[in-house]
């Protein structure tokens, strides 16, 4: 297994070994050529942060190990103290054989009876915001929605202090699109996810009253004050439309605006893990530290949502090993099989996935990503597997098919259930997913100085050797904890979340 937590405290020194199976160490400061490596090889050139470095002689065709894993093979003689990347490295199919389980991070007793200050819904769920969604079925009403949320914000919400917000949530799909098929379900059930979510007291569903994906399809169940609709064109035009939302937002207001929270179990808090502009320490200090956040929540009861089946591909036996039975190792394996004949029917590679910037950040193939990817979920076992959007029902640690790309992806968690969301990145991922809260996590401390007005935790301290995964960890599931009471983000307090709603797009245009 992955080698990441192995020793309580990281040392100071400027490479980190994660496995005494790895052929390369992963440089946590630029080191210059002479400089002595683990094992005691000298450095032959120049190296960048996050990038990795040969601890030993690698031959050509043989594997590149990082986290006791193959993350490719060398396409040449690779030396000692040379840097390994792109120009030495290409991705393969190989996986090495999962050798154990390492326990999970364990949630104590006085985890088990945390609580969070969070709202009661009538219906016995618990959120951790207390929104008003307005909330397009199709493109055509989105300026509308855009100018109803505005509106009131300016002219209700001033009297409502219970009330975070009135929140559009709109979109580019709807209609030019067939009422049949994979790309129409997979709309409506994200739509669907977001009219019930719990964190919107009440919502209002806006259509122009000609598209595709009409609103009689939505039916009238909602969370708190229940779903409302109406078409544009029904209303007598865009400003009527307004006016006639107003109205029935103040009688939304009038019926939820004064909740108040009050202690739930942290149990019911879900978790959505997502990472976006990883570098070569976002597996090893913000991706290995959340997972210890996760171990406690799941040992506490709670839910954690892993998703971006683009970005586990290759570490994918690391998770079916933790499947709890048979049904849930299938299903992961069909989702795999999946995407492999989805990318190539568009002529490309699921190892075209690392991204320029994560290149940049030192990572070189889709294995060494994913492999750093998985580690957000912790050790604990894999409950359940879900489709995108599909509402989550398992407690512990579940994944959810998304694609990789962040808004995507955050957008079938949040359809699914996530009432909070925990960002890791190494490049500076800005990002908010209204009605839910984001944490941002930075894997380096040079990210974090550069960018703290977005970045919530520092996760480059364990780099620098400062604190362990495994306290940083803890101080993430606080925060998580704080977060589901009502403390303000970073993302939120700018005013993230109003344009990252962004469903998958599957299906012919038509």
């Amino acid at each position: 297994m992955l080698g990441y937590r192995e020793k309580e405290r990281v040392s100071k020194t400027a490479c980190i070994l994660l496995s005494a199976d790895d052929n390369v160490a992963v440089t946590t400061i630029a080191i210059e050529a002479g400089e002595v490596l683990p094992g005691g090889a000298l450095a032959r050139t120049r190296i960048d942060p996050g990038h990795k470095v040969a601890v030993r002689d690698i031959r050509k065709g043989e594997p590149v190990v990082k986290y006791a894993q193959a993350i490719g093979r060398a396409t040449s003689d690779i030396a000692a103290g040379d840097h390994v990347h792109s120009h030495n490295l290409a991705f393969d199919e190989d996986r090495l054989s999962v050798t154990g389980l390492a326990q999970p991070e364990a949630a104590t007793p006085a985890d088990k009876a945390r609580t969070f200050m969070g709202y009661r819904r009538a219906d016995g769920r618990a959120a951790t915001r207390n929104f008003v969604g307005i909330i397009a079925s199709v493109n055509c009403s989105t300026t509308v929605c855009r100018a109803i949320a505005e509106a009131a914000n300016r002219t209700i919400l001033p009297h409502y202090d219970g009330i975070d917000g009135f929140v559009p949530i709109v979109h580019d799909q709807g209609c030019g699109m067939s009422s049949t098929g994979d790309g129409m379900r997979t709309l409506h059930r994200t739509l669907a996810g977001y009219t019930r979510h719990v964190n919107f007291a009440g919502v209002l569903m806006v259509g122009l009253g000609c598209e595709v994906n009409q609103l009689t399809l939505y039916g009238q169940s909602g969370a708190g004050a229940g779903k409302r609709h109406f078409n544009i064109q029904d209303a007598g035009g865009s400003r009527r439309a307004v006016e006639n939302a107003l109205g029935i937002l103040r009688e939304i207001a009038a019926e939820v605006g004064t909740a108040r929270r009050e202690p739930i179990s942290v149990s019911e808090i879900i978790v959505g893990l997502q990472c976006g502009g990883s570098d070569g320490l976002s597996g090893i200090t913000a991706n290995p530290a959340l997972g210890v956040a996760v171990d406690l929540l799941a040992g506490a009861g709670g839910t954690a949502i892993l998703s971006e089946t683009s970005e586990i591909y290759g570490a994918e036996h690391l998770l079916r090993s933790r499947s709890v039975n048979d049904a849930v190792a299938v299903k992961l394996d069909g989702l795999i099989s999946w995407w492999e004949a989805y990318v190539a029917q568009h002529g490309a590679s699921l190892d075209n996935n690392p991204s320029p910037g994560n290149k940049k950040g030192g990572l070189t193939t889709i294995l060494e990503k994913s492999l750093g990817a998985v580690a957000k979920g912790g050790r604990s076992p894999l409950t359940a597997v879900y489709n995108y959007a599909e509402r989550v029902t398992e407690h512990g640690l579940v994944f959810m098919d998304t694609p990789g790309y962040d808004p995507v992806s955050a957008t079938g968690q949040v359809a699914g259930g996530a009432n909070v969301i925990a960002f890791t990145t190494g490049r500076g991922s800005c990002f908010g997913s209204r009605p839910v809260p984001s944490i941002k996590l930075t894997s380096n401390t040079a990210l974090y100085r550069a960018m703290e007005e977005d970045m919530d935790i520092d996760c480059g301290v364990i780099a620098s050797g400062d604190i362990s995964v495994s306290a940083l960890g803890r101080e993430i599931f606080d925060l998580i904890i704080d977060t589901a009471s009502g403390q303000k983000t970073k993302s939120e307090l700018f005013g993230y979340g109003d344009n990252e709603f962004v469903p998958w797009h599957l299906g012919a245009t038509l």
